[in-house]
């Protein structure tokens, strides 16, 4: 996609009411929160922009954690310049660091966000366990893991989420394996509803948790409408039920 094209796409999400993009410091070493700003920037009272520290690139292929705390401050500053804002809406720290403690890496955030540099702490790809550690160094507002309806690894970090009001944010939430071949309890669902399998994924996080706020991307304006799409797909107890079945079968 090229860059005029990719701005073009983020403004049209936010036409369409899309309120959290986002990003990190390690998408293209930076230029994805320089695209962003590019497209967004000021963004208003309507967009709210999550972005994560704490992962390096040595190679296109790797991400290497690196929790050192003056590192993780290091790449926030950094993100403020490229996002062109004073204080981040949600900074998430992109993985844990096993070579820092917990309340070392979640510090630094703390740190900025009493500075104001930073509005709500997330984290990425953390357990119940790490979750509750954390959060005795710091509030935190937002969880961002992998699942979706074939990934259901998180179940329970989705339900402790639920019960202490704190957002969980699906990564791949449309990667549904062979679920959404024909025939199968995605596509039939979706029939039902009218909808596409992707649209009825997606409806499925929706209500499987009031703090799930899915983030899927898109490389075209026309998933970009599917996806906007799901939030009017209405789903039966008995068919949400059945969706979570059969990703356990």
């Amino acid at each position: 996609m090229t860059r005029p094209a990719a701005i073009a796409l983020l403004r049209r999400a936010a036409e369409l009411g899309v309120s959290l993009f986002d990003t990190a410091d390690a998408y293209a070493l930076g230029a994805g929160e320089e695209l962003l700003a590019e497209a967004l920037h000021p963004y208003g009272d309507s967009v709210f922009v999550s972005t994560k520290v704490g992962v390096v690139r040595p190679a296109p292929d790797a991400w290497v954690p690196l929790g050192h705390p003056a590192y993780l401050r290091q790449q926030a500053e950094l993100s403020l310049r490229r996002l062109r804002v004073e204080r981040i809406d949600l900074l998430h720290l992109h993985r844990l660091d096993p070579a820092y403690p917990v309340a070392d890496q979640v510090g630094a955030l703390a740190r900025l966000r009493e500075e104001g540099k930073v509005r709500h702490i997330g984290l990425s790809e953390v357990t119940v366990e790490q979750l509750e550690e954390a959060r005795r160094t710091a509030p935190i507002a937002a969880v961002q893991n992998l699942y979706n309806l074939a990934a259901r690894d998180h179940d329970d970090v989705v339900d402790h989420t639920a019960a202490h009001g704190i957002a969980f944010l699906p990564f791949f939430p449309v990667a549904m394996g062979g679920h959404a071949g024909p025939g199968g309890p995605v596509a039939s669902v979706a029939a039902e509803v009218g909808a596409t399998p992707a649209q009825t994924a997606l409806a499925w996080l929706l209500h499987r948790s009031p703090t799930v706020v899915p983030i899927p991307g898109t490389g075209s304006a026309d998933h970009l409408a599917e996806n906007v799409g799901a939030l009017d797909v209405k789903l039966t107890e008995e068919q949400q039920a059945r969706l979570s079945a059969s990703s356990h079968g």
